[in-house]
């Protein structure tokens, strides 16, 4: 990986974000660059936010549009078989992003038509069909998710961990445009056209800003860092989480390769054999800036001696199998951050795709920061630092669900020890509706 590319690239941005124009650093992007990889977008955004030159993510997020501009055309494609297979996550990015294309492109029709005299008469159905296409679309918002909650953290783990953050705000950012273009049309025909229009293209121009990020630069970071392994899990979890329009036709089912081998020895031969001894992954991504190696040791397999005999535990006794069933069975989404403000733990309560926050194994051990969008940042840390500091035991709140029809109820409470020793931040959330209705001042029959 070439120092002096990256260098250059972070000068280019920091000339942006100095109030150079584009068209000024134009001619030097293209003196110095017959194509650029993800893997150096995603160093350069890294570099900027941990240097000490101030920027911050947010000042990324307002150079996102320019920069990516600088980019069109000269980013560089990486040829993956697999991400070209039915039901691999790319090829189902990608169809989820051309079904939303051709939404978008629908509503603008069916917005000139509206626009025209003579089709008056058919006003009625125009707007039905709008909505219909509008609630169409409104599910770009499981595809962001998926992204969210399952490439990023796996970026993370590899060390990209810029992109996630300005990408989650910018995301956050086209939701909210969204949510104004449709409240204006769901009040037509007492809204005008004009407005709605002016409405729909503002998120319609951030929204396709977003596509090209995502295919351009996202998924080049992704298809040249991750594995098969990390594709296979997000294929697992992704139906959790839901798609926008589309869905996977068929399940993938790759040609399986092991980056892990010693002597042409797959990686349970080699462990069968040889305990004890260090082995490493390595991959080995190209570039048309040099080679890139990524190495990591294999983690080792957790190992419970006995799960099933109950020990001492709290006033009585449990197994651990005994115990995980009934955080498991219990009324509510439980989560643990540890005192590093580590994401440690979370219960089964329920299956994801039915949880109110959905959760899933990739979050566990990222921290606590990472895994909330930029725009509740503030309140997440707000919250743990009145848990940590002692001046609140327990912070409360709830909300309405109109997407599910259900009341939420969430508590952040402080777990100390013995000693009164701050140990993390326990959540619980729970679902009340039903307790809201309650109407009689007791009930003690067996329904």
């Amino acid at each position: 990986m070439s120092e002096n590319r990256i260098e250059i690239l972070k000068e280019i941005l920091l000339e942006l974000h100095h109030g150079a124009s584009a068209d000024s650093v134009q001619e030097r992007f293209n003196q110095h660059f017959t194509g650029v990889s993800a893997l150096e977008i995603s160093m350069m955004e890294h570099e900027l936010m941990s240097s000490d030159t101030g920027i911050t993510f947010e000042d990324i997020m307002g150079l996102c549009n320019v920069h990516a501009n600088l980019f069109k055309g000269a980013v560089q494609d990486v040829e993956v078989a697999d991400a070209d297979q039915e039901g691999h996550p790319v090829y189902v990015f990608k169809q989820e992003n051309l079904a939303l294309r051709a939404a978008m492109l629908r509503i603008r029709r069916i917005l000139d038509n509206l626009a025209k005299p003579e089709n008056v008469e058919f006003a009625d159905q125009l707007t039905k069909g709008l909505k219909h296409q509008m609630r169409l679309l409104g599910q770009f918002d499981n595809h962001y998710t998926r992204k969210e909650e399952l490439f990023f953290p796996i970026m993370e783990r590899y060390g990209h961990d810029a992109p996630p953050k300005v990408m989650w705000g910018v995301d956050d950012n086209i939701r909210d445009l969204f949510a104004e273009a449709k409240n204006a049309m769901d009040f037509l025909p007492d809204t005008s056209l004009e407005m709605i229009k002016e409405k729909f293209e503002a998120f319609a121009s951030e929204f396709e800003e977003m596509i090209f990020k995502e295919e351009s630069i996202l998924l080049m970071i992704l298809l040249d860092t991750f594995t098969q392994d990390d594709w296979l899990t997000i294929a697992k979890d992704s139906d959790k989480y839901g798609y926008a329009i589309i869905k996977p036709t068929q399940e993938w089912q790759p040609h399986r390769e092991d980056f892990l081998q010693t002597n042409e020895q797959t990686v349970d031969d080699v462990e069968a054999k040889t305990q004890g001894d260090e082995y490493f992954n390595t991959k080995t991504i190209e570039t048309d800036a040099g080679t890139l190696s990524i190495t990591f040791t294999p983690k080792e397999k957790e190992e419970v001696i006995d799960r099933n005999t109950p020990q001492p535990f709290g006033n009585g006794y449990l197994s651990v199998e005994q115990a995980n069933l009934i955080l498991n069975h219990l009324p509510m989404e439980i989560t643990f951050v540890n005192k590093e403000d580590i994401f440690q733990y979370y219960n089964d309560y329920a299956p994801t795709e039915d949880m109110i926050f959905k959760r899933n194994p990739s979050q566990v051990g990222r921290h606590v920061e990472l895994c909330h969008p930029p725009r509740v940042l503030e309140k997440v840390k707000k919250v743990i630092e009145l848990l940590k500091s002692g001046q609140k035991d327990k912070v409360t709140m709830w909300f309405k669900s109109e997407k599910r029809e259900i009341f939420v109820h969430i508590t952040y409470a402080a777990v100390r020890n013995a000693d009164g020793e701050f140990e993390g931040v326990l959540e619980y959330v729970q679902e009340i509706q039903d307790f809201r209705a309650i109407d009689t001042d007791f009930n003690r029959d067996i329904l």
